[in-house]
């Protein structure tokens, strides 16, 4: 993860914790055990971190629902 993509997962995580009222390491925890950081943000940050943040926030949600009902 490089600077620029180690960022963006920060402010995503920020402004999923705002959305979602929750603490900002709850979120990362979340993010985390889903693989959302590993497999989602990062390696699609060149096209994720051109979009409005709730539009990302919202693709976080649907990622989400979708890894824990399969889970």
């Amino acid at each position: 993860m490089n600077k620029e993509s180690f960022s963006f997962v920060i402010y995503m995580i920020h402004a999923c914790a705002d959305k979602w009222g929750i603490l900002p390491s709850m979120v990362y925890r979340r993010l985390k055990d889903t693989g959302c950081i590993g497999s989602y943000l990062v390696p699609h940050y060149e096209i994720l971190h051109t979009q409005g943040t709730g539009y990302i926030v919202n693709d976080i949600e649907n990622y989400l629902k979708v890894r824990e009902d399969a889970g």
